[in-house]
């Protein structure tokens, strides 16, 4: 049998594993600035790119997709050469994924904080970026498969079986939920609408946290807690039903994220009962990589990757046991839009994804420096803080949500709401954020402690250099299962044939969900009285969405007395037909904005974007002083409009002509409306003599941006007659 050397490419996992620890300092960072900036509202005051709302997104872009996604092409790399016997496929392949990888994750961090967003939770970046991540992805994909190909082990492992469900599924995901129209260089809509764009956005989003966070995660799990424990994996058989059970399941969970919401019931009920579902498979995961360390858990004890590693798999365990149960509705409607949501996420993303990270990182690196870990009590010291991070971090997230989910239901004996001012939550729950910007500092320093320990390790340990392995030659066998071969083994040798299955096997629950909802009119009803946008309202829609108000407001009132009580008759599906993209939002930071239109004066909503706490004592909404005085851009409106009329808007040309004329008609309006305000005209007008005077540029408060945002939520909600609510016509065509 001839023996074949060949050398292990560790130069790109070293890259990744750098990136990766750079990142998560990065990303963390970000997002402990974020907590404190629910302490202290005005932290970064009058800074626009330091805004909450601009930041938020790049917090999440950068742990998802810098930090762990820089850890999962660590040990994809490390982990797929040593389990195929072979070099990756091609090491150009390699570096343009590493770099192109990096590049893409420093444009978002430009662009996010400049307002370049799409808002669609976990990916809102703009169209070009989001055509260079496909790029990038489908060149680690050639990588993975040709690596495959080329392998030296006949059977593939079931980490592999992982990463080729990821690659897959990422793939389609990011595809169909990215589809676009540009408008300009960094600025475009969905080609999806309201409902259609929700339904969308979350069997993306969901799936995202499925198959970029979990999948291959897993399959890192399957490789390395066996290593570092020096035992074989639990269940073969175990692990088998978890792939093909958990694929399948997952894709279909998405709509539980739209309970109670416009979506249509049967979408709804359909994620209900496959999220449900979803507890089985991934139990069986957990089980599988827990009873792995049967009879190595003094080994347990002594070593800080393998205490990182159970945790991580705890937490997975914790999060696939809650993500079921906050499906169920009666669960969901306290849940919802409440911090309860905030916990779960953080404990999948600290415990699971962060301490696995950690624990390969601890792993790895010795063994390519070729060295010993530089402090094995340092980072026994960084497992304590950083649990206890967790949790300083996630128990008072979830008594937050409990508290807001009571306040916002409870009703006194007359029937009115017992809290009817929403800020009366927000002060009750101060003390839990504060908790939970100590729980984040102490993961963070945790991390630093992890930095400093590798640091001292590599330089302890030899250069980096390729590594040499030997293995025999794969031999040419019949494509028929031979004798007692079983199915799964068999299929195990035909990479291909599995590719396509898991292909398959993703695709039926998409296609089932997402191909009615789009194609048959009939599910989303169209009400008469529902307008397109205003040209400026729809520039004060992008305003609204450059800042991120989503992250904070939610455009959905669901049909509980108390949100109709609060808000208004609740939300219907074809209120948001002209919405490109949707702005139900995810979490109520601050109240809904359904039907704010016409419950305040436009002089109340300057002074709210200029002073929260003038117009509302004790709120934690930050300053947005920059809309004030900056002037409106109104170059691309028309095109804007152009784009909306081929996603089916039906603005007329006349429209569009007239666009800058109506736009200063309805923006003159507002100004006049504004002047109502004695301080406000004092002060309007003491600005325009001074920049006379000075020979300064004066803008008029008609063209600057917060006039367009007040006109637009001014609309808000104003298209039907509250009290006609019920008796809405619809076109069912």
């Amino acid at each position: 049998m001839e023996v074949q050397q060949f050398y292990y490419d560790n130069k790109i996992v070293k890259k990744f594993i750098y990136a990766t620890m750079f990142w998560g300092i990065i990303g963390m960072s970000v997002g402990l600035l974020l907590a404190f900036m629910f302490l202290f509202p005005n932290l970064t005051d009058g800074i626009s790119w330091l805004s909450f709302g601009r930041l938020r997104p790049l917090h999440t872009n950068a742990v998802i997709f810098a930090f762990v996604g820089n850890a999962i092409f660590a040990g994809v790399y490390y982990s797929t050469q040593r389990l195929l016997k072979a070099r990756m496929f091609s090491d150009l392949l390699s570096n343009i994924n590493f770099w192109g990888w990096q590049l893409i994750i420093v444009g978002a961090a430009i662009t996010l904080p400049l307002g370049y967003t799409t808002s669609k939770e976990y990916a809102e970046l703009e169209w070009p970026f989001d055509i260079a991540i496909a790029l990038v992805w489908v060149a680690f994909g050639w990588n993975l498969i040709g690596t495959i190909l080329k392998r030296r082990q006949r059977h593939l492992y079931v980490a592999i079986w992982f990463y080729l469900a990821t690659f897959v599924t990422v793939a389609v995901l990011h595809i169909f939920n990215s589809l676009e129209l540009p408008v300009s260089a960094l600025k475009s809509y969905s080609v999806y609408a309201g409902v259609q764009d929700a339904l969308v956005q979350w069997w993306y989003g969901h799936n995202a946290v499925a198959f970029f966070l979990t999948t291959p995660f897993l399959g890192l799990m399957y490789y390395f807690v066996p290593k570092a424990a020096n035992r074989p994996i639990y269940s073969y058989r175990l692990s088998i039903v978890h792939f093909w059970s958990l694929i399948f399941i997952y894709i279909w969970a998405g709509p539980h994220h739209l309970l109670y919401s416009a979506l249509p019931d049967w979408a709804q009920n359909l994620g209900v009962a496959f999220s449900v579902m979803l507890i089985a498979p991934s139990w069986g995961g957990m089980i599988n990589g827990l009873l792995t360390l049967r009879g190595a858990w003094d080994k347990v004890r002594t070593s800080p990757v393998l205490k990182f590693m159970v945790v991580a798999i705890t937490g997975y365990g914790m999060a696939t046991f809650e993500g079921p149960m906050l499906s169920l509705k009666n669960v969901n409607a306290i849940a919802h839009f409440s911090d309860w949501v905030i916990a779960h996420v953080h404990v999948g993303a600290l415990a699971w994804n962060g301490f696995l990270t950690f624990g390969m990182a601890y792993w790895l690196v010795p063994r390519l420096f070729k060295t010993k870990l530089w402090s094995t009590k340092l980072a026994n010291t960084h497992f304590w803080i950083g649990t206890l991070g967790i949790i300083l971090y996630a128990l008072p997230m979830y008594v937050a949500g409990f508290v807001q989910a009571s306040m916002w239901k409870q009703f006194n004996p007359d029937g009115t709401l017992t809290y009817g001012n929403f800020l009366e939550t927000v002060n009750q729950i101060i003390p839990m954020y504060w908790m939970r910007a100590i729980g984040g500092t102490m993961f963070i320093i945790g991390m630093f402690i992890m930095v400093y320990n590798m640091v001292k390790t590599i330089k302890s340990g030899s250069k980096v250099t390729d590594e040499l392995a030997e293995a025999a030659a794969l031999q040419k066998v019949t494509k028929r299962r031979t004798a007692g071969e079983g199915y799964h083994t068999w299929l195990e040798r035909r990479p291909v044939k599995l590719t396509i299955f898991a292909t398959i096997a993703i695709l039926i629950g998409g296609v089932v969900q997402i191909v009615p909802t789009i194609m048959v009119k009939s599910n989303i009803p169209t009400i008469t009285s529902v307008k397109p946008y205003t040209p400026l309202e729809l520039e004060g829609r992008d305003i609204y969405i450059r800042e991120s108000c989503v992250s904070c407001h939610s455009q959905m009132i669901r049909p509980f007395r108390s949100e109709v009580e609060r808000y208004g008759e609740y939300s219907k599906a074809g209120e948001y037909v002209y919405d490109h993209p949707f702005l139900w939002g995810s979490k109520r930071t601050g109240p809904d904005l359904m039907r704010i239109g016409g419950k305040y004066s436009d002089n109340w909503h300057l002074n709210h974007m200029y002073d929260p706490q003038s117009t509302s004592a004790g709120s934690i909404m930050p300053a947005y002083k920059w809309l004030i005085k900056d002037e409106l851009d109104k170059s691309d409106t028309e095109a804007k409009m152009r784009t909306m009329v081929k996603l089916g808007v039906p603005y007329t040309d006349e429209d569009i002509a007239r666009a800058q004329e109506w736009m200063t008609e309805q923006g003159t309006q507002i100004e006049k409306n504004l002047y109502s305000d004695p301080d406000f005209a004092k002060t309007y007008e003491a600005d325009k003599k001074y920049a006379q005077e000075n020979g300064e540029e004066f803008v008029e408060m008609r063209d600057r941006e917060i006039v367009a945002l007040i006109a637009y939520l001014q609309r808000l909600g104003t298209d039907i007659k509250i009290k006609d609510a019920n008796e809405l016509t619809s076109n069912k065509n």
